[in-house]
């Protein structure tokens, strides 16, 4: 039998890291009841990169904490030593069409596409207002993942030790 306590790792990818993704990695760490643990990277970093503040805004007016959260490549990821995730989902059409390292563990993919908060030039409040829009469609879809029956998310992992046995 599996152990069904050890939480389903995902990581949620696109192109800088410092918007869309950063808010799915702190929602599913935020609801996932230990169920899940989230990461978030990008496929490139610009130099220097940090969270949007707009965003980290949102995510901490919403009682979302926003500790350790940083921009990061996807490179971290794919390392031999590096948490093996079971889902990695792209959320900017930008990274969904990008060659992806190969991961350890062959995890399931998916693409969950969302408009960039950050890409406008309007006011401020305009721009937070589409973070906190963001942030909703994101948690709208994560409330569907993190109340999935547990026999779903275990096919997830089964599929992921049946890999690993062919390998053998």
């Amino acid at each position: 039998m599996t152990n069904t306590t050890t939480p389903l790792n995902v990581l949620f990818l696109c192109t800088h890291n410092s918007a869309r993704s950063i808010l799915a990695e702190a929602l599913l760490n935020d609801m996932g009841r230990g169920r899940f643990k989230a990461y978030s990277a990008g496929s490139s970093p610009r130099a220097y990169q940090q969270p949007n503040p707009l965003g980290l805004q949102v995510l901490q007016r919403a009682g979302v904490s926003i500790e350790g959260l940083r921009s990061k490549s996807w490179d971290e990821f794919a390392v031999a030593d590096a948490p093996k995730m079971d889902l990695i989902i792209t959320v900017c059409d930008n990274a969904a069409g990008e060659v992806c390292p190969i991961w350890p563990g062959h995890p399931a993919t998916a693409h969950w596409g969302y408009p960039d908060p950050s890409e406008s030039d309007a006011a401020d409040d305009a721009k937070l207002e589409a973070f906190r829009q963001t942030m909703h469609m994101i948690r709208r879809r994560l409330e569907l993942l993190v109340n999935l029956p547990a026999d779903k998310l275990e096919k997830a992992r089964l599929q992921g030790t049946a890999r690993e046995l062919s390998a053998h």
